[in-house]
């Protein structure tokens, strides 16, 4: 770490795998906390207000960073969400691998987007939050492919809220994509970067406990 810079302690306040590799791989050094918030509940309570998909990733990412903050002072806190919108509808990760293929035959031969968002938090003070957009289409496969590619898929079916991760198997879903790499995987990880780079210190270098 170069001279005069402080040691910051840095948190990701979520337990996505994707999102732990991206930070992991970019040199970065924290920690994994998982907010204990009830996200369903509180996505369906947004819908009802009328609140729109991109903010509600936005508000998930910030409620998990105000969450783990409040019991880690000084800490710099990540929070990160994404949600998924096709036709108007957020959809949810499925419970089990029958919900996953039936999330799979509603997004078929149509266009979805994948919205990401991260807040960084200190002592409560939101410092900035950043959200991006990808659109995905779907071939419109058959059932032969769906029962092939669920058999090879693994957790990616409930664990990812797509049901595919583009890193493996999920990537011959589709015949076109168009957005940012690390905003599908669920993090706007430049734009983070950026900010970690200018304003906190935090590079290649460490600058984190």
């Amino acid at each position: 770490m170069s001279a005069g810079k402080e040691k910051t302690r840095l948190i990701l306040a979520s337990q996505s795998r994707a999102r732990q590799e991206m930070l992991h791989a970019a040199g970065l050094v924290f920690e994994s906390i998982p907010a204990q918030i009830d996200e369903e509940a509180l996505t369906r309570k947004w819908q009802g207000e009328g609140v729109a998909a991109q903010d509600i990733a936005e508000k998930l990412a910030e409620e998990k960073a105000v969450y783990i903050a409040r019991t880690n002072p000084g800490a710099l806190v990540i929070g990160a969400d994404q949600v998924l919108e096709c036709g108007g509808v957020l959809l949810s990760k499925a419970l089990d691998a029958g919900e996953a293929r039936e999330k799979l035959r509603a997004l078929r031969g149509k266009t979805h987007h994948l919205i990401s968002a991260f807040t960084l938090v200190r002592d409560g003070e939101i410092l900035c939050a950043e959200t991006q957009s990808a659109r995905l289409t779907m071939r419109d496969f058959d059932e032969g492919f769906l029962e092939s590619y669920c058999q090879k898929a693994g957790d990616a079916l409930t664990k990812n809220v797509g049901a595919y991760a583009l890193e493996g198997p999920g990537v011959h879903l589709f015949e076109k994509i168009e957005g940012d790499y690390f905003t599908i995987l669920g993090l706007p990880l430049l734009p983070l970067l950026k900010q970690l780079r200018t304003h906190h210190n935090i590079d290649l270098e460490g600058g984190c406990a």
